[in-house]
């Protein structure tokens, strides 16, 4: 049952991708998680439909339509290939920008629910002391929601390292370089690798479970 430096550099790879996924997708899910939860304006049940779209989606269809427009001959693809010179999909930037957008869901969901816990009156009283808005931001709303923010984050983060179809769809399946953990366990059990499987569905679970239990104790204290 000892693993292998594949399933190690596959785990790795997962770790480093969900990180860098969080950090991409933070600030501007900090900010479209404001707005849905502090803010009235035209289209916002459009926007938050577009944000949670990706929890419906079949992964692979999202995958797709990532993969359109990353292509060298997409609209984004194009772009960065003829200006830059950058592919990025089969890469791992590719994997990063998939994982990204199957997990942006969980992130915005969980500060949504965190600051509209936030007492809307401890707001307006800070504003009519002559606090500005971004006062009242940094010193009320994002503390009083950061628990809902940092589960949300959590979630995030696991959701980035359990994701598949979107992954294979726009990155592939290649070892040392777009292969996750996820992808591993695809590819062993094409192989009929079941040693490989079990041990790799073990280390998953336990990543899982550990993700859901903390998000559990930070939301629920």
């Amino acid at each position: 049952m000892r693993i292998t430096a594949a399933e190690i550099t596959a785990l790795i790879l997962s770790i480093k991708v969900a990180s860098l996924s969080l950090i991409v997708m933070f600030p501007p899910g900090l900010l479209v998680g404001w707005l849905l939860a502090k803010r009235d304006f035209p289209g916002k049940s459009l926007l938050n439909t577009f944000v949670m779209l990706p929890l419906v989606l079949p992964p692979v269809v999202s995958g797709y339509v990532l993969l359109i427009l990353l292509s060298k001959h997409g609209l984004i693809g194009g772009f960065l290939f003829n200006v830059f010179n950058l592919e990025l999909v089969f890469s791992p930037f590719a994997v990063v920008i998939a994982v990204s957008i199957i997990s942006f869901p969980l992130l915005v969901r969980g500060i949504i629910t965190g600051m509209e816990s936030v007492p809307i009156e401890l707001e307006n009283t800070a504003r009519t002391l002559g606090a500005s808005p971004i006062k009242v931001f940094w010193t009320i709303t994002l503390p009083l929601a950061s628990r809902g923010i940092i589960g949300g984050a959590i979630l995030g983060f696991s959701k980035s390292l359990g994701e598949f179809g979107a992954t294979l769809m726009v990155a592939g399946n290649i070892p040392g370089k777009t292969q996750t953990m996820a992808l591993s366990i695809y590819h062993a059990v094409q192989l009929g690798q079941d040693i490989t499987v079990y041990r790799l569905v073990f280390i998953s679970t336990v990543v899982a479970f550990i993700a859901i239990w903390l998000t559990e104790r930070i939301t629920i204290r």
